[in-house]
């Protein structure tokens, strides 16, 4: 009975696969997202597996590249191309040139189930690389979105210089993200603008605070707004706005889009010598926002990947698609008066997975240590494969292609 409870805590490890054209290379990857803390960014790892008759003297290479795409597809004419590639990574995996010093556990597992065809490989992503970020196509847009995105290639070749033949490559869709730092969530922006009249005396001040710096995706953003009318004004409209920013570098373009807004009139207009204090509840949601073009999103590999672009962290030397976010309180005081604008920067980004339940997290690491101790690795973890490019299941005991 025992042994059968210890069977059902066994964890199933997706790994993902993708074959190349002619059915001889076939690349496995436990992971698409490979996140950057701080200076450190995931490895790009995996394993690869070759027809042992196919190579006959070539080599297989492999290369992490990132696109920068900035103009449409349907406007590139005469040879006139709208993006940039950057190749971020490159070596040679078979036969191996640049020993890996450190083998993951997933490759281990898969180099031994997979046999002697296989090989493990590993890249190093440089820390200054850009984001993963897509921008949301119109309705009526065509052709691959606009934005940042990176492949994983695997190929045959003679030698380097020789050109990748698509029959014998494996393109593998990838993104790079970031986690928020933790440190960050307890700190509360604050702002305090005022505003005062030429022809009248007094002001009108204003001030906004934040309940947390950091935001996760689904966070609501509680805005605490207070107003007070020391002026002879009347303060007729109240509206809160989340705008994204985003920066896209190589062609010095800037634009805001408001993801989230609320408008009050409650207890408006706020007459001379009254004060008002609110707090206010935004949610900015990529589902909100569907349709609008140029919206910011995280890099998609499918549509249920959609919501807003993370901030980036380090502004210095980034390049790519910059994005931050403010959360703007904007006074309406009249058409002769003008408007009172206070924005509070915050910062949106996605969780450390080890950190949305450290509770569960600790437990789970408990049961597999003592699985470990049980059960014998073969049967500790079950290798699950999804087929890359349409998304197919197929269990390690049911067998695959």
């Amino acid at each position: 009975m025992a042994y059968l409870v210890l069977l059902c805590l066994i964890v199933a490890v997706k790994v993902f696969k993708k074959t190349s054209p002619n059915g001889k290379v076939t690349v496995y990857i436990g992971k698409r997202d490979f996140a950057q803390r701080g200076d450190v960014c995931d490895a790009v790892e995996g394993v690869v597996v070759l027809d042992p008759d196919y190579l006959k003297g070539r080599k297989v290479f492999g290369q992490v590249i990132t696109t920068f795409r900035y103009g449409r597809e349907e406007d590139e004419v005469m040879g006139l191309h709208f993006y940039r590639q950057l190749f971020l990574a490159h070596d040679q995996i078979v036969p191996e040139r640049n020993q890996i010093t450190q083998i993951s556990d997933l490759q281990q597992r898969l180099l031994r189930k997979l046999g002697s065809g296989a090989y493990a490989f590993s890249f190093n992503l440089p820390t200054n690389a850009p984001m993963s970020v897509t921008l949301q196509p119109g309705p009526n847009d065509r052709g691959r979105p606009l934005g940042v995105e990176y492949e994983l290639r695997v190929y045959v070749a003679e030698d380097e210089q020789q050109k990748a033949h698509r029959r014998s490559t494996v393109n593998m869709a990838i993104r790079k993200i970031q986690y928020a730092p933790l440190t960050q969530r307890e700190r509360q922006p604050t702002t305090v603008v005022s505003k005062g009249f030429m022809l009248s005396a007094g002001k009108v001040e204003l001030e906004v605070v934040l309940d947390k710096e950091v935001y996760f995706n689904d966070d609501k953003i509680n805005a605490q707004v207070s107003v007070s009318n020391y002026s002879k004004k009347s303060v007729k409209n109240i509206k809160i706005l989340v705008l994204q920013n985003t920066e896209v570098t190589l062609v010095h373009g800037h634009y805001s889009k408001v993801v989230a807004s609320v408008e009050c009139r409650e207890n408006c207009p706020v007459l001379p010598g009254a004060s008002f204090s609110k707090v206010f509840h935004l949610l900015p949601l990529a589902a909100e926002n569907r349709d609008r073009r140029g919206i910011a999103l995280d890099g998609l590999l499918k549509e249920t990947d959609a919501c807003l672009a993370s901030s980036t962290l380090n502004h210095e030397d980034a390049i790519g698609i910059i994005i931050s976010y403010v959360l703007r309180v904007q006074l309406y005081l009249g058409p002769m008066s003008g408007d009172l604008i206070a924005d509070v920067p915050f910062k949106l980004a996605k969780p450390e997975p080890e950190d949305v339940y450290p509770k569960l997290q600790e437990k789970r690491i408990l049961d597999r240590s003592k699985l470990k101790k049980q059960l014998s690795r073969e049967m500790s973890t079950n290798l699950v494969f999804e087929d890359f490019q349409w998304h197919r299941q197929i269990s390690e005991d049911g067998g695959g292609d």
